[in-house]
C-alpha cells in the first residue's frame, strides 16, 4: 500500500484531514471539480451551506457566487450521498436512476405530459408548470400536504427526466435533459463512486466508509448491490492503518504522516456539512467533544446554537460560532470548548482576520 501504516498517529490523521480540504484557493470550477461534491443546504444563516464551503476554497469568493454563476458551469445540481452540487461528469455514473417507488400509470402519464411540455416551451418555472396542469395537492413524506406539482418535479428531476436549469430567488427552474450514457460497468461506476466520496472526505474511519457506502445508495440506488460488493474488496486492497484500535482508509498515493500535509495560522469558521466537520464519528475521534446540528432541534434542548460554525484554528476545532447580521453589520456569538478563547495573542488576530474575510463574503460592513 506504499506507506508504513506504523508509522501513521491521530495526529497525522488529523492534519491530513484538514490540510488536504483547505487547500489554495483557487477558481469555482476547480474547486468543484477537486472537493467532487458540495452539499446543499437551504437555511441562510448567515448563508448557505454551500456558500460558506465554497468560501474557504475559492478565491475572493462571495455569497451567491455559485447560484448565480449555476448556468454558466459545468455543474448540477443533484445526488451523491444527499443533495448538492457535483461536476456534470459524475451523473453519467448514476444516471439512468431508479427510484424505491415505482409510479402508478396516472403519474407516468403526468410526468410525460409535463416534460413534454418543458421541450416544447424550454426553461419553465414551477408556477408556469403549476398554471398549467394544475395537479392539486399531495402528501409528502413527514405526512402533511404539499404542492403536487412541485412534488412530481422533484420525483422527475430524480429520475433524470429534467435538470435544474437555474434558480430564481431561490426557485429551481427545470429543463428537459437527456443525460450522457456511461459506457463502464455497473462495478467500475460502483468503485469510481467509492473513490469519489473516499477523496472528499478522507482519511475516513472503516463505520464512517461504510456508511457512505450505504448513502451513495441515495444517488445511485440501482448500484446498491455492487457498491457493497466493491467495498468489501476495496477494504483489503485500499491504503490503510489501524490507528488507536480503527481501521482508517485514505486515497492512492496519499500518506496521512508526510510532511507536506502542512497546517496554517487561519482561523475558520466552517459550514456545519464541510467535509473537515462532516463525519461526526471522526469528529469526536480527532477532537474529543460532540459537534451537532440543532437547526431542527427545539431552542430549549440547544447546546450550541441554531446554526452553530465549527471554529477551526491550527488543525483544532476549538469551539464555535453563530453568526448574524444587525443592521448590516456581522454579530458573531462564539463559544469555546474549553469555557474561554486561547491565550496565545496569534489567535486574536486570526480571528479578526476571519470575521473581516466573513463580513466581506456577506457584503456587511466590517464588524465591530
Amino acid at each position: 500500500m506504499g506507506v508504513n501504516s506504523k508509522t501513521i498517529t491521530l495526529e497525522d490523521l488529523r492534519r491530513h484531514a484538514v490540510a488536504r480540504s483547505l487547500f489554495k484557493p483557487t477558481s469555482l470550477p476547480q474547486a468543484i471539480q477537486r472537493l467532487g461534491f458540495v452539499q446543499a443546504d437551504p437555511i441562510r444563516a448567515p448563508a448557505r451551506a454551500q456558500d460558506l464551503t465554497l468560501r474557504h476554497r475559492v478565491k475572493d469568493y462571495r455569497a451567491g457566487d455559485l447560484e448565480r454563476r449555476y448556468a454558466r458551469l459545468a455543474v448540477e445540481e443533484d445526488c451523491l450521498v444527499n443533495y448538492g452540487f457535483l461536476p456534470r461528469e459524475h451523473l453519467k455514473l448514476m444516471h439512468p436512476r431508479s427510484a424505491k417507488r415505482s409510479w402508478d400509470a396516472k403519474t407516468r402519464a403526468q410526468a410525460a405530459e409535463i416534460q413534454a411540455f418543458i421541450q416544447s416551451h424550454g426553461p419553465c418555472h414551477p408556477r408556469e408548470i403549476q398554471a398549467e396542469f394544475q395537479l392539486g395537492a399531495t402528501r409528502n413524506a413527514w405526512g402533511g400536504s404539499s404542492n403536487a406539482t412541485t412534488h412530481l418535479l422533484d420525483a422527475m428531476h430524480y429520475r433524470g427526466l429534467l435538470r435544474v436549469q437555474q434558480r430564481e430567488q431561490g426557485q429551481r427552474v427545470y429543463s428537459a435533459v437527456v443525460h450522457e450514457a456511461d459506457p463502464r460497468s455497473p462495478h467500475e461506476k460502483a468503485q469510481a463512486l467509492l473513490e469519489l466520496v473516499l477523496a472528499k472526505y478522507a482519511p475516513l474511519p472503516s463505520r464512517s466508509l461504510g456508511q457512505l457506502c450505504s448513502l451513495l445508495g441515495y444517488g445511485a440506488p440501482h448500484l446498491r448491490g455492487e457498491l457493497r460488493q466493491t467495498l468489501a474488496m476495496a477494504r483489503k486492497t485500499w491504503p490503510q492503518a489501524e490507528v488507536e484500535g480503527q481501521i482508517w482508509y485514505w486515497p492512492e498515493g496519499e500518506n496521512p504522516s508526510s510532511k507536506r500535509w502542512k497546517l496554517d495560522e487561519a482561523a475558520r469558521l466552517l459550514a456545519p456539512f464541510d467535509p473537515i466537520v462532516w463525519d461526526r464519528l471522526r469528529f469526536e475521534r480527532f477532537w474529543g467533544w460532540a459537534y451537532r446540528f440543532e437547526a431542527y432541534t427545539p431552542a430549549p434542548k440547544r447546546k450550541l446554537g441554531y446554526y452553530a460554525l465549527p471554529l477551526l484554528w491550527r488543525g483544532e476545532v476549538i469551539g464555535w460560532g453563530n453568526v448574524s447580521a444587525t443592521e448590516g453589520r456581522l454579530q458573531a456569538q462564539l463559544g469555546y470548548v474549553q469555557g474561554h478563547p486561547p491565550a496565545d495573542p496569534a489567535f486574536a488576530k486570526a480571528l479578526e482576520q476571519e470575521l473581516s474575510k466573513l463580513a466581506c463574503f456577506l457584503g456587511m460592513e466590517q464588524p465591530g
